[in-house]
């Protein structure tokens, strides 16, 4: 399953993405804005987006705000999460073998909409690597989370 959320700067860029991904084949989520609203605030739908991907084993989750960076902050909050904010389909294949990324964080204003659906089929199509490197990296991160 993949979530997806945004705020009102991901708002328009969010259904493209949506349809693309239906048009694909992949069952997505929708956690909102289910309207555009321009005072709405990221951290919400991060949120949203955060928590069912950190209790759904195996699934992704999709952000989009206008610098992909908010949207990244919030969503690492929530323990399990491990969000980056990603600008090419190079930087996701290797986020997500190296770092298991489960949450794309997304830019509606400085990527164009071609590259963001170039790196959103980067990221559905790469796996981590589960070297042992990797893991004891990870699991360094999991004691963090476990810290406060």
């Amino acid at each position: 399953m993949i979530y997806i959320g945004s705020d009102h700067r991901g708002y328009e860029l969010k259904g493209k993405i949506k349809n693309w991904l239906s048009e694909q084949g992949f069952e997505c989520e929708d956690l909102g804005p289910a309207e555009f609203n321009k005072d709405d605030d990221y951290p919400d739908f991060a949120k949203a987006v955060a928590e069912k991907v950190a209790s759904s084993e195996g699934s992704r989750g999709i952000l989009i705000c206008g610098s992909g960076v908010g949207v990244a902050i919030a969503a690492n909050k929530i323990k399990g999460i491990r969000a980056g904010t990603i600008l090419s389909p190079e930087q996701v294949k290797a986020s997500v073998n190296d770092e298991d990324l489960n949450v794309l964080a997304l830019s509606a204003d400085y990527v164009d909409e071609e590259i963001n659906q170039e790196i959103i089929k980067a990221y559905l199509d790469s796996n981590f690597s589960g070297e042992e490197r990797h893991v004891r990296r990870l699991n360094k991160i999991k004691e963090m989370e476990n810290t406060f």
